[in-house]
């Protein structure tokens, strides 16, 4: 790091780098020596290091508050300041209040009284927090809303309060669920069917058995202008995984651009064991640029290939290791996974205390059933702030676990506080 202006991560071995990069290592090293991480939990609320808006750090933060026994003071101190800085810090203290700190949610019902960006705040605890916890500030938002420049986009808590908003209800079109597969196909070859029709039947399709009658109607579910696919095309195709191949052949070989384009992807999501140096060479490359946007998708490829695949471990490993895009990581190690499973359980063990929800849906799935382990699964099972998809699983893998052996009948190694810290 050097200013506000130019953030630079910091080495992947310390723990300020970790932390900057969601990594459960970093959590688990931070529980280890609170002192040392508080400063760098305060900067990753205070400043936003992920890499893109679909990288996640806020229950990550928001947790280590807690677990580490932080005080609130700078993060509410933080609420004072731009936009942008006050919602990380609303992000916060908002879970927060969900695990029981009732600093932390007054602290949020006190800025919507006095606060400059009270209306954003008051339309995200709506959305996040209990309606007996925010319903009695209508009068508030009543006697506030004239100071704001404009009328607020949201319907809640808005209309709940009786004030008006920008937006109004979209026109809804007639749904075409009602129709049969065949009929919304008739629908799509009919060359006088307007694109709006077309598009909400192939929203229909989209959610019924994929049919592989779509596949010669493709060429001719471009937009009217030739530039680009329909929307939800793409997603039908996708959802025809292999049936799509053949048909795909042909459209990488099409003039058309956006043709072409989805011809090539279809081709390239079902490698096979003749496009394994390419796809080596390509995260290869993707490693050495470095490019941290993009590598994921290379790896999901790789890991249709399997344990032919063995070449790209090294580089798999480094992304995984050293990534700021968090929302790809679970991709490596899934890859990693499909690959060679060998050596794993540290990396699994790691990603229960990852930033990234997907990587800990996917190491309650398949991290060791050893005490620790599944004491931290536990932790996740009644975490009030974690997500409910999370809490599902882990109370799931707990339940499974204590009907195949009892919890704790296995011994081995996890990762957590006290454990080891080596990874893949």
């Amino acid at each position: 790091m050097s200013d506000e202006h130019e953030m630079v991560y910091a080495r992947i071995e310390s723990l300020e780098g970790l932390l900057q990069r969601g990594r459960g290592l970093g959590a688990v090293r931070a529980l280890r020596d609170p002192q040392e991480a508080a400063a760098f939990v305060y900067d990753g609320i205070r400043r936003d290091w992920r890499w893109d808006d679909v990288d996640d750090r806020c229950l990550y933060l928001a947790r280590l508050v807690r677990d580490l026994g932080l005080s609130l003071t700078p993060v509410v101190r933080q609420l004072a300041g731009d936009e942008e800085t006050c919602l990380r810090a609303c992000d916060v203290l908002e879970l927060l209040a969900l695990s029981g700190s009732e600093a932390a949610r007054e602290a949020l019902r006190t800025y919507i009284r006095e606060g400059a960006h009270w209306a954003r705040v008051l339309e995200s605890v709506s959305i996040g927090w209990p309606t007996e916890w925010w319903d009695d500030l209508g009068d508030i938002a009543r006697a506030r809303i004239g100071e704001e420049p404009e009328l607020p986009w949201f319907f809640e808590p808005w209309t709940r309060f009786g004030i008006e908003v920008r937006n109004r209800p979209p026109v809804s079109r007639p749904t075409l669920d009602g129709l049969g597969t065949g009929e919304l196909l008739t629908l799509l070859r009919d060359e006088r069917t307007a694109d709006e029709a077309k598009f909400d039947a192939l929203r229909a399709l989209n959610r019924r058995e994929p049919d592989e009658r779509l596949l010669p109607l493709v060429p001719s579910l471009g937009t009217t202008d030739g530039r680009r696919p329909l929307p939800l095309l793409r997603r039908a195709v996708e959802r025809l995984d292999t049936l799509a191949v053949p048909a795909a052949r042909g459209w990488a070989k099409d003039r058309r651009p956006w043709l072409a384009e989805l011809g090539a992807d279809v081709l390239a999501d079902h490698p096979s064991p003749e496009d394994l140096p390419k796809l080596v060479r390509e995260l290869a490359g993707q490693w050495s640029a470095p490019a941290w946007c993009g590598p994921d998708r290379t790896a999901r490829r790789l890991a249709l290939l399997g344990p032919d695949a063995a070449e790209a471990l090294p580089y798999l490993r480094r992304f995984w290791l050293h990534t700021p895009h968090s929302y790809e990581r679970t991709a490596y190690l899934k890859a990693l996974a499909a690959i060679d499973r060998g050596g794993l359980d540290h990396a699994w063990s790691e990603s229960l205390w990852d930033c990234e929800e997907t990587a800990r849906l996917t190491a309650i799935a398949s991290a060791p059933a050893v005490p620790e382990t599944l004491e931290r699964i536990a932790a996740l099972r009644d975490d009030p702030m974690e997500t409910p998809e999370v809490r599902a699983a882990a109370r799931e893998r707990l339940t499974s676990t204590e009907s195949a052996d009892g919890i704790g009948a296995r011994t081995g190694t996890g990762l957590g506080p006290s454990m080891s810290t080596r990874t893949v």
